[in-house]
Order: structure tokens, then C-alpha cells, then sequence
């Protein structure tokens, strides 16, 4: 039965955004072994025979960049038979979203480098990266749609102004203001918390997100 049905290797491979000097930005590490030696790549690598896929996914999110605590999500599976040159090797693919008061990485075992790159002007990746980054994105985009994910690149209160720039940035294109935040309101998600004093012009509403928001909303 092994020799007929032999076992292939499972890695996972994380694409961790954040939004960092109003660009959305996706957090690669420079390889330190072969193949690929001294190519960027997605964080990740082999699951162990004894850990599920979520805890492998954190376990190497922490290993090669010291983030952990994160927002993580399963996105997709990559298996092209050719995709790893050191043989069949099936990745599981996460995402994971950064709050930006939480940048502090390192890089750690096999990676030589933990580096921050504008979604919009990345290296050349290793292994079939760049596919994997781009079905991300597309990923990232329609939970920004259709959930309050967004809500966690945020500080706890925030603006209104804050929620409209993030999403900006996300889907690189310019929302009017009004439009905006009539819809945002609109939908029963935020809670105000006050007047934002800490500022020398008009002082704006201050917001938090409501908790136990279990519903789809179509925020756009």
C-alpha cells in the first residue's frame, strides 16, 4: 500500500499584511538554505507529523518572524506536482493579518532576513509565491468586503477617516467621504466612544468596534 500511495510532504506557507506608512504591506523572509538560498519567500515550512495545520502555521509564524497572537486564517491549498524541487510537497496556505503598533519581527532559523514590502512593488519570490501572494490578496480584498477583518489593522478606537483610508489603501482606489461613512454607520457595527481631543483641528467621533459581530456584513 506505501509503495503504491506514497506519502507526499505538507508545508504551510503564511501571507501576513499589515498597513504600514499608508501602504498596504506583506512581511517576506530571505532564505537561508537551499533551494532558493538567499530568494524572498512567504513564511512557513513543514508540518510534523505531529501537529495540526493551525499549529504548525503559528509555530512558524513565531519561528521566522516572532509574531504571534494574530489574526490567521486557512486560505487555500497548492499541490502542482512541480511547485517544490526537493520533491511532492502539498502547501497549505494562511493569512494573517498585523495591527501596525505591532511590527517588531525577527528573523529566526532557517531565514536569514524578516523584511516589510509594499503589496504593489514586491521581489522576485521563491517557489510559486507570487502565485500564492496574488490569490491572497484577492482573498484579503473579499474579506474586507464582507466581514469586519479590516477592523483589525485598526487601534481599538478609531475614526471613521481611519476606516476609509484603511480600506483605500487595501483596494488602492479613493471612496467619497459622505458615500462612506453613511454606509459604515449604516450598518449597526460600530460603537462611538467620544470625541478624539487629542488633535488641533475639528476634534472627530472616536468608534470601536461592537463585539460579538457574528453576521456577513457587506461593508462596500
Amino acid at each position: 500500500m506505501e509503495e503504491q500511495y506514497p506519502k507526499p510532504s505538507v508545508t504551510v506557507d503564511i501571507v501576513i499584511f499589515t498597513i504600514k506608512d499608508n501602504e498596504l504591506r506583506v512581511l517576506l523572509v530571505k532564505r537561508d538554505i537551499e533551494p532558493f538560498k538567499n530568494k524572498w519567500a512567504i513564511p512557513g515550512g513543514f508540518v510534523r507529523i505531529d501537529e495540526s495545520l493551525e499549529q504548525a502555521a503559528k509555530r512558524e509564524l513565531q519561528e521566522e518572524t516572532g509574531l504571534r497572537d494574530v489574526y490567521l486564517e486557512q486560505l487555500y491549498s497548492f499541490g502542482d506536482p512541480k511547485r517544490d524541487p526537493r520533491g511532492r510537497v502539498i502547501t497549505v496556505t494562511y493569512m494573517a493579518l498585523v495591527n501596525s503598533d505591532n511590527l517588531e519581527i525577527k528573523a529566526s532559523t532557517d531565514v536569514s532576513e524578516a523584511r516589510w514590502f509594499p503589496a504593489k512593488k514586491l521581489p522576485s519570490l521563491a517557489f510559486d509565491h507570487a502565485h500564492i501572494f496574488q490569490y491572497a490578496l484577492k482573498r484579503l480584498r473579499w474579506k474586507f468586503e464582507y466581514t469586519t477583518v479590516a477592523f483589525s489593522l485598526l487601534p481599538k478606537k478609531f475614526t471613521i477617516s481611519q476606516v476609509q483610508k484603511l480600506y483605500e489603501i487595501a483596494f488602492d482606489k479613493e471612496f467619497d467621504k459622505r458615500n462612506f461613512a453613511k454606509k459604515i454607520l449604516s450598518l449597526d457595527i460600530l460603537k462611538a466612544e467620544g470625541i478624539n481631543r487629542d488633535v488641533s483641528h475639528r476634534p472627530p467621533m472616536l468608534y470601536s468596534l461592537k463585539a460579538d459581530i457574528g453576521k456577513i456584513v457587506e461593508i462596500i
